[in-house]
Parts: C-alpha cells; structure tokens; sequence
C-alpha cells in the first residue's frame, strides 16, 4: 500500500487547489505533512513534523482556490470545522465580518498505533486521565490510540463524545483507528456536555473519552461522570496541571481552588496568615500528563498530592518520560510528591501574603524558613520557565504577583524599552536576571544564575545576622552606639528585628549604597 492509501492522504490532497496539490505530491516529505495553511491573498504554506514550513511564494492563494475547498468538503459545522468522511482529516476556516471564508487550516488526520506505549502501563491501570499539551503536539492521536487499546486489548465498553468528529472520522461510519469504541456525534460544539451526560445515562460504559474540555458546564459533566464511577480520558486547555489550576472555568477538573480563613491558632500552628488557599474537593481525574514535546512528557500520578504540594508553595517534580531514538521509553525523572499531612495552604498565589519566619529568643532565625524561590516572568515564556525549572529540579515557582516575588527574570528588550517599570511595580528593588531571547537554553542558564544568588544572598544574611548579634553585646557592654556593615534593605530589616527582639533601638543612618544600620543603647520598653 502506498504512503498516500496507508493514510488517507490521496484523499486529503483531492480536496486541494491543483498547483498546491502537485507541489506536495513531488515532495519527498510528504509522508510527514502536518497541514495546508490557505489565507487569501498569500502564499500557501505546508507544514510537517518538526516544525518545518514550506512557503510557496510562487502560488498566491485566490478565492478561486478557497472556493474549490469549500466545494469538495461541503459544508461546514458552527464550530467552522469540517471533515472528509472515512478520514481523520480536518478543514477549518476563517470568516470575515461578512461570514466569507477568507482561510483554511488543511490539517492531516493520522490513526498511528503505539503513540501511548509511553503511557500504556496508565492508560491500562483504570485511572481517570486528563491529557494537556500545546495545539499540534498530538493530544488527539494518543486519545484516538487509548479509545482503541481500552476497547480491543482491554475489552472494555468505551464510548467516545466526538464533538468536531476529530477522533472518529467524518461520516457516520466511525473510522477503524478506534477499534470496537462506540462514537456519539455532537451536533453542536454548545451541546458537548449535554451528550456526555446522555453516553453514560444511555449506553452504559465503563469509559468515556472526551476531546477538547473548554467550558464550565463541561467540566461539570465531568465531575458528575467521575462519581458515577465512569473511567474518563480527556483532554484540555492548557499546557501544565498549574495552568489548570489558575484558569477559573477548569480548575475544578483538579479539585478548585477556594479561600479559607483560619482561626488565629490555626494560622499560629500553620505558620501562615488568616486567609490561606485550600482545595476544595476531590480532583475529577486521578493522573495528568503534560505533553511537553512528540517523544517526551510528564506525569502526575497523583493529582490531589500534586495540587496540594502546589498550594503549599512545593514545586511539582512529576515524573518525566522519554521515548529514546530506539523506541525505548525511559524514565529520566522520578516523581517526587508531597506526603499529605496538614491541611493545604498556599504561598504563592497572588492572593496570600507571606509568612514571617518565627524568631528565637536571641532574635535570630531558629531555623530558617525554606520557601522556593519565587521567580517573577517579565516578557518570558512562562511555559518555558516552568519546564526549566521541573526538568532542573530546582527549589523555585512561577509567581504571577510582583509583590510575593524573590527574584525576577526579564526579557532585554522589554527591560530596554521600560527600565523603570519593575521597579515602580514592585515598589522595592529586586534581584533581576536578563536574557536576550525566550529560548529554553537561555532561561534555564537563567534559572540557574538565580539559584547561585539566592545562595550567595543567603551565605550574606547569615553573616549579617552573626554581625548584628555582635554588635549587640559590645553595645551593652561599652553603653555606646555601634555602626555595622552597609547592606542592602532586605538585610537591614532583619537586623532591625533582630535588635529589638533584644530590646536595644536601632536606626538606618546614611546613604545608599552606603546605608548600614546603627545600634543605640538605649533600651526599648
């Protein structure tokens, strides 16, 4: 069978304008075409794995062109998407003001077997699974390829809610990617929900597969299929588990998120403040993957250890697995959880201020109080940022609130163009490492290089803390005033606390970078 029978392709490539159709027959990579990009007015662009693009600058797509799309495919749903019936393939389009389509997104549709030998062991366990990833990167593909692994080697009744037919095929006859698994259409993209509901009250199945989770309602749906007891496999906006949790119409796909307010001992015994962030419910699926790339993802194994770790200021450490260049799948981190214990309090979410560390009798940091490091992203990736932290395994989070940050990491140009900017919003100055470009080389250097000066920060204050207690005994044994070192004011704060834990006045004197703090020996009462 030829590559263009094996997928459906001849098929794919009838629907196209004949010049764009004869370039991609000559192309020697045809067997790894991704999609036709056909904007009106410009050229037509074919894009294949790997993030390769082909601009045919000598082809101007005309309206002609579209037409002919239009014409071959029929018509299109409300969600502007149409299929070619007995194949995976997917047409989308573009509309002006006036409803003309204008552009179409051609996208291949591929049923390749053994995209989840990565995750079989889960996928066989009969965990409830929620798949995250960027457009593109194969969230479909694998969900297809679990529908037909749960159904024909596991030989359970799966039944798949198809809303954009992107799992079974155009056509009322499923295509065979999916094994013995039943297909219900959605008429309506508005209606998914409601058909979710119906698979289950209706058909009986011990697991439901669902693409594309959007709404509130749909992952209402979900909740109430996951406690009917319904195994589910979906897949969802958002590239991490914590994109999840901050986005208000699917966090309760992984328990949501709820403000608490404790009693004053309960906040005393915690070491927190008052108002602190707290799950509120079992998470809807027991284990997320995050797609990170084709070959390469992470696993929560479990989502309500994972959420809570999050909530108190942990960063996750899920496991990473690879698919080595000899098919060989690996595992090049271990998940490391949080063992449950006190109830979840959170740190580092925009909400929740920070708590102060608890002071010996002699003034000093019994012990110190071990958060991650917040980084602050200003113009940076912040997908990027967390995959350098994750796969680096460093002691840091993400914080979107400049005012909880530690620490910050900025693009050039948006430093360039704004350089007081920061500074006026955090309303202190913070530690700032730059980076020319948003490329993960670059921002995990900078992980780095902000590791190595919270180290060294911390080697500073421990020797400003043995300084500021020095002081201290000379200034009650001489009766005189005693200067220390310059320091910065983070620095200087805490020798100021240190100086009337012991009941001695102190005061900031001078100019920065100058400015040092001075012990007086006069007694507070």
């Amino acid at each position: 069978m030829s590559p263009l029978n094996a997928d459906g392709l001849a098929q794919f490539l009838e629907v196209l304008p004949g010049v764009v159709r004869e370039r991609l027959e000559r192309s020697e990579a045809i067997e790894d075409l991704v999609e036709v990009v056909l904007d009106y007015g410009r050229a037509a662009e074919a894009r294949y794995y790997g993030d390769r693009v082909e601009r045919m600058d000598d082809v101007i797509v005309s309206e002609h062109d579209i037409e002919f799309v239009g014409k071959s495919i029929g018509e299109f749903g409300s969600d502007n998407r149409a299929g070619i019936e007995r194949t995976l393939h997917r047409i989308s389009a573009i509309r002006n003001r006036r409803g003309k389509i204008i552009g179409l997104t051609c996208r291949v549709g591929r049923a390749m077997e053994g995209t989840i030998d990565i995750i079989d062991d889960i996928v066989r366990s009969g965990k409830s699974l929620l798949l995250l990833g960027k457009p593109g990167i194969g969230k479909t593909t694998k969900l297809r390829e679990v529908a037909r692994v749960l159904a024909d080697e596991v030989g359970k009744r799966v039944v798949i809610v198809d809303t954009s037919n992107e799992i079974a095929g155009d056509g009322d006859v499923p295509h065979p990617g999916i094994g013995t698994a039943r297909r219900m259409q959605v008429r309506v993209a508005a209606e998914q929900h409601g058909v979710m509901i119906e698979a289950v009250e209706n058909h009986m199945p011990e697991v439901i597969v669902i693409d594309e989770i959007g709404t509130e309602q749909e992952a209402g749906a979900a909740r109430t299929i996951a406690e009917r007891g319904v195994q589910l496999v979906g897949t969802a906006h958002g590239q991490t588990l914590e994109n999840l949790m901050l986005n208000p119409t699917l966090c309760d796909l992984v328990g949501g998120i709820q403000a608490v307010t404790l009693s004053d001992a309960e906040a005393a015994r915690r070491g927190t403040q008052k108002t602190v962030l707290e799950r509120k419910a079992p998470p809807t699926f027991d284990a997320v993957i995050e797609l990170i790339d084709y070959d390469r993802l992470a696993v929560h194994h479990n989502v309500q250890k994972t959420v809570d770790s999050i909530l108190r200021g942990i960063p996750p450490r899920p496991e990473i697995r690879v698919r080595t260049h000899e098919g060989k799948v690996e595992v090049v981190q271990a998940e490391q959880g949080l063992e449950a214990g006190e109830p979840t309090f959170a740190q580092r979410f925009p909400a929740m201020g920070r708590a102060e560390p608890a002071e010996s009798e002699n003034g000093s940091n019994g012990e110190r109080h071990n958060h991650p490091i917040r980084i602050y992203p200003y113009g940076i990736a912040r997908t990027r940022l967390e995959r350098a932290i994750r796969e680096k395994r460093a002691p840091a989070i993400v914080t979107g609130d400049l005012s909880q940050a530690d620490a910050v990491m900025a693009i050039r140009s948006t430093v360039q163009s704004r350089p007081r900017k920061l500074r006026d919003l955090a309303g202190r100055p913070l530690p700032t490492v730059v980076v020319k470009s948003n490329t993960f080389t670059q921002i995990a250097d900078a992980v780095d290089q902000i590791l190595r000066g919270a180290q060294e920060g911390a080697v500073a204050e421990d020797e400003a803390v043995e300084e500021v207690l020095s002081a201290i005994e000379a200034v009650m044994q001489t009766g005189k005033p005693f200067d220390l070192r310059p320091q910065p004011a983070p620095i200087r704060k805490v020798q100021h606390r240190i100086s009337e834990a012991r009941r001695l006045a102190s005061e900031s004197v001078g100019v920065d970078p100058e400015r040092r703090l001075r012990i007086l020996p006069t007694r507070l009462g």
